[in-house]
């Protein structure tokens, strides 16, 4: 089948890093792994490229019948893939309004939505910078010697809107505009960071609490009353291939576990 032009330009997260999860709290025992798995195709925020590594570790350890492959963006640009009908059956967005965007359309059940985290931001910096965000804040971009701020694009990363809201609230934004550059989706926004493409980075705290981000930089984390929430949410697709694999994922990512292990990766619980 071939789809769209949107669906082939799909792009995917690059980091400087190879995901493995965040601190371990163990992991459950693995039984004998059947010969074939299902299948179970999953469109994931960037935000959560680390918490899912701990959390499939584990899941997939309590169910060797399903095999979970996840494919990372921006919410954004993963809900125009599956507006368009790209073949997935679980959908993670770092913004609540797109799984009911999929509803609105017919491509999921009202009843297939569920919250399952809330995210938050921070302003980062390499270990070696003498940028003074711990005692500066957000205007520690002011300083001179930030030349470059990397920011998640708006358009389409829910952090980018965070972060574009923190920035006005702080009315700094004017101030600082004309030194934005954008990544893709935040992971790409933390890799500029990372790699020194730019001075500072406004990204997800669940990417600097990762153990590639450990110990390479500082981070301040940005006050919740100066940007929206970050409401995540994911969906189960209409045209999910095994409802049963999709809803048997989701049980685990909403329960004590799956919660547990979203905490430890730099997520609040869903607002209520």
């Amino acid at each position: 089948m071939t789809f769209p032009a949107t669906y082939r330009g799909l792009l995917i997260a690059t980091l400087l890093f190879t995901p493995n999860g965040c601190k371990k709290a163990g992991t459950p025992s693995a039984t004998s792994q059947p010969a074939t798995p299902v299948e179970l195709r999953i469109a994931a925020a960037s935000d959560l490229q680390f918490a899912l590594a701990d959390l499939l570790s584990s899941f997939e350890s309590l169910h060797p019948d399903i095999h979970v492959s996840v494919t990372y963006g921006s919410s954004g640009n993963l809900y125009s893939q599956l507006a368009n009908k790209a073949p997935f059956d679980v959908f993670l967005s770092a913004d609540a309004t797109y799984p009911q965007k999929l509803v609105d359309q017919k491509l999921a059940a009202r009843s297939a939505v569920f919250p399952y985290a809330t995210g938050h931001t921070v302003v980062w910096a390499a270990k070696d910078s003498t940028i003074d965000l711990k005692s500066r804040g957000l205007n520690a971009l002011l300083e001179p010697r930030v030349k470059k701020i990397a920011i998640a694009n708006p358009d389409h990363a829910p952090y980018g809107r965070a972060a574009v809201a923190a920035l006005k609230s702080a009315n700094l934004y004017d101030r600082v505009k004309d030194r934005l550059v954008f990544g893709e989706n935040i992971s790409q926004t933390a890799q500029f960071a990372a790699s020194g493409s730019a001075d500072v980075g406004v990204i997800a705290l669940s990417l600097a609490l990762a153990p590639q981000m450990q110990g390479k930089g500082t981070y301040w984390e940005i006050p919740t009353d100066s940007y929206p929430q970050i409401q995540q949410a994911g969906v189960i697709l209409n045209s999910s291939a095994d409802l049963r694999a999709a809803e048997t994922f989701r049980d685990y990512l909403t329960s004590e576990a799956g919660r547990s292990t979203l905490a430890r990766c730099g997520f609040s619980p869903p607002a209520k």
